[in-house]
């Protein structure tokens, strides 16, 4: 049995470059999702759904494969933080992280050719103390503007972090051994470059 063609449902090149690191290639399409935050959903739910909802518009326009849906969050206290819209969105929103602990939350989402599966990641990220200067430095990079919480851990945004609790790929945007669970879940798994059916 062959395994099924994966198709990603993203433009993020993190989440390929990920996909491609575990040795799995990936065609890419990115999807077309309103993804505005209406007032009262939780967070992980509001990542969850969205993964949802990319792979399936994308499984909607492709045949015989199984696409690949994610979505990050970042949470301060009550507040959820995206994508900045600007340099100086991304400075205020790196300032009210500086020297502090915020929650990453990303979902994960397997559409096409049987019911969607999903799971939602979460770690914590400590950030070292900075000001201004260093934080709108980094924001000229333009590194932060395609980024929830405008910043990249695996980036220049390294230089930001203090410390991780949770697991790592989950910050960077795809949490890989959830996404493995879902393979699991739909009956492959993962062999190291390949996969392979279990039953």
């Amino acid at each position: 049995m062959h395994p099924p063609r994966l198709v990603l449902a993203s433009a993020s090149p993190r989440r390929r470059e990920l996909l491609a690191q575990l040795g799995l290639d990936a065609d890419v399409m990115p999807p077309e999702v309103d993804e505005t935050y209406p007032e009262g959903e939780e967070p992980a739910d509001h990542a969850e759904r969205l993964a949802r909802e990319k792979a399936e518009w994308v499984a909607a326009r492709v045949q015989g494969a199984w696409v690949v849906g994610g979505d990050t969050v970042v949470v301060d206290g009550a507040r959820l933080l995206g994508k900045p819209a600007s340099e100086v969105e991304a400075v205020a929103m790196l300032l009210s992280l500086a020297g502090r602990e915020h929650e990453v939350l990303s979902a994960v989402a397997l559409a096409g050719a049987g019911p969607t599966v999903s799971a939602v990641g979460r770690a914590r990220v400590r950030f070292r103390a900075f000001g201004a200067d260093l934080a709108e430095a980094y924001a000229a990079t333009g590194e932060p503007l395609d980024k929830a919480g405008g910043y990249g851990i695996q980036g220049l945004g390294a230089a930001l972090v203090d410390g991780i609790d949770g697991d790592y790929y989950t910050v960077v945007g795809f949490p890989i051994t959830r996404f493995l669970g879902l393979l699991e879940q739909r009956g492959w798994r993962y062999a190291f470059g390949r996969l392979e059916p279990t039953r």
